[in-house]
């Protein structure tokens, strides 16, 4: 799409509770609430979605920001919810999510694509089909798949969380170009800050993100 982006809403995925604020998988939280932060977005319960939302003006727009409070491995109800009510379509949507197969500090868009072992992303698309646009923001892989599960719900070394919060920034100055000019030259500077090898987990297993 080399036109101005349709998108109407973003979503960061993560879990509710200050027990998983800080944890790797709350990545999407971050995102959404440092664009909350930066565009005058404030964010309130909407028990009607089961989310938390705010509206964030950026590049002349009215941008639906959400917080589904489901817990990971249902986030597609709340997000489902609300794009049925405001009839916003999937590829109208973008989806900020922690990425294992990424490396701390990278940070990816794409449009569309599987759930990679990702919960937040399987519910997601159970509920919306594939045609969303997902932010990937990388936390890196603990190489053992058995070992997933309590690496993304921990907290990342201060190192790893520098990182991860260095893509969160990076990824939020780009959204107004994304939204102004479209999604190439908003996926060519996001991209263009450099890369990082495709992290496997040792066994070839897919990452299971819960």
């Amino acid at each position: 799409m080399t036109e101005r982006s349709l998108v109407r809403m973003i979503v960061g995925l993560g879990n509710p509770g200050a027990e998983y604020a800080d944890t790797r998988h709350n990545a999407g939280f971050w995102f959404a609430d440092l664009l909350a932060a930066r565009h005058g977005g404030s964010f309130r319960n909407e028990r009607k979605y089961g989310a938390e939302i705010a509206t964030a003006r950026i590049d002349g727009a009215d941008i639906l920001l959400l917080k589904p409070q489901s817990y990971m491995n249902r986030s597609g109800t709340p997000v489902q919810a609300a794009s049925a009510y405001l009839k916003i379509p999937a590829e109208q949507i973008l989806v900020a999510h922690d990425e294992l197969d990424l490396a701390p500090g990278d940070a990816r868009l794409k449009l569309g694509g599987g759930h990679g072992g990702h919960n937040g992303l399987r519910s997601l698309i159970s509920h919306l089909g594939a045609g969303f646009w997902r932010l990937r923001l990388g936390i890196g892989h603990p190489g053992n798949r058995a070992e997933v599960i309590d690496y993304v719900l921990k907290r990342p070394s201060r190192e790893d969380a520098e990182l991860i919060e260095g893509a969160v920034v990076a990824a939020a100055d780009v959204i107004p170009l994304m939204l102004g000019r479209g999604e190439q030259p908003a996926m060519h500077k996001l991209h263009s800050r450099g890369t990082s090898p495709r992290q496997k987990p040792k066994d070839d297993e897919p990452g299971l993100a819960e």
